[in-house]
């Protein structure tokens, strides 16, 4: 399988920094739109608080045996940062005392964590229901992780694998030629230990996001499409899709501003806003956790580095109370998850 592109770190681009990247989504020069806060504000949606803190979403690294043209983490082969073992322990310590329902492990591909195997297992231990994004091709890449579905099935990992479209031609172009197939490979191995067969109770789903400037069409019936197709052709199970809007930030920002796509992608977000699902976003019942122990709203804000506001922004300075009288942080690709049928790392929030 061959690399789709080398990280923005790799390359030495400028949309490596972080700042770089907000600076292009203020230029009012490039495009001038709407603060986000002020759209919300003209659509009645009050400044956005939390409703609860289900989810800790759990970011151990950024190192990944791919290097996908749309990744929003800019994650690839090249970068090795990493959560330490010891805050990984605060991370279990934590979930454990302040009762969240879901530990969310991401990356990279989380599994190149040297401890990965260790934190699904002391998570698992305490009741904590574990999601794992994974994507797929991974469990085919090396030996040492065929025996990921196994190992997932034994801990009851709640699997959610990326597979942007049930053709060849489109999830190459997005992820590297010979994505596809190992996918297809990956998801055989899942189905063949129970993922995605009723009556297992091993979940797996599976991730849509659109190949190139488009919003996502409505997940119901894109769902249905994946199903089919993939029952009909390649004799495969899934349990749910998730349809996940490009943000527009890091390779995908790379994308729009080299395609010459970013202005009418950013009018496309801003056009179809949509308060229902800005009311429903994740950041109001997440807490997301990068590899240094940093604390954010979302992923996405944590990749532009906008921590969450207050004086608890480290897992090791970790308070409920404060957390819950924080006000979310918001910029302008938040648009991303409120446009249309709105978007987050569970899928569509609301009907148009």
């Amino acid at each position: 399988m061959s690399i789709a592109v080398k990280s923005l770190r790799a390359r030495g681009a400028e949309l490596a920094d972080a700042q770089v990247q907000l600076r292009v989504l203020h230029d009012a020069d490039v495009v001038a739109l709407p603060a986000f806060a002020r759209t919300m504000a003209d659509h009645g949606v009050p400044s956005l608080v939390p409703t609860r803190m289900r989810v800790l979403q759990l970011n151990i690294g950024k190192m990944c045996n791919q290097s996908c043209k749309h990744c929003h983490v800019d994650a690839g082969p090249d970068r090795t940062e990493m959560m330490s073992r010891h805050l990984l322990q605060t991370c279990i310590d934590v979930a454990r005392d302040n009762a969240f329902d879901v530990v969310d492990i991401t990356g990279g591909a989380p599994e190149m964590h040297p401890d990965f195997r260790w934190l699904v297992t002391e998570l698992t231990s305490t009741g904590i229901k574990v999601m794992v994004r994974c994507n797929l091709t991974i469990i085919v890449a090396n030996p040492k992780y065929h025996d990921l579905p196994e190992f997932y099935a034994q801990h009851g990992v709640h699997v959610v694998s990326s597979l942007p479209f049930y053709e060849e031609r489109n999830t190459d172009r997005q992820r590297g030629d010979g994505t596809f197939r190992d996918s297809i490979r990956a998801l055989h191995m899942l189905n063949d230990v129970g993922y995605g067969i009723e009556g297992t109770g091993h979940v797996i789903d599976l991730v849509y996001n659109p190949v190139g400037a488009l919003l996502p069409g409505p997940q119901a019936a894109l769902e249905q499409d994946f199903k089919r197709v993939l029952r009909q052709q390649h004799g495969l199970e899934f349990n749910s899709l998730i349809c996940i809007t490009n943000m527009p930030i890091s390779r995908f920002l790379d994308f729009l501003l080299s395609s010459g796509n970013y202005v009418a992608y950013m009018e496309k977000l801003v056009n179809a806003f949509n308060p229902a699902a800005a009311l429903g976003v994740m950041c109001r019942d997440t807490i997301s956790v990068g590899y240094d122990g940093t604390l954010y709203d979302c992923d996405f804000n944590q990749m532009l580095d906008l921590p969450v506001a207050g004086p608890s922004r480290h897992i090791t300075q970790f308070d409920a109370s404060a957390l819950m009288r924080r006000h979310i942080v918001v910029d302008q690709h938040c648009y991303g998850c409120t446009a249309g049928a709105g978007s987050s790392c569970g899928g569509q929030i609301a009907t148009e």
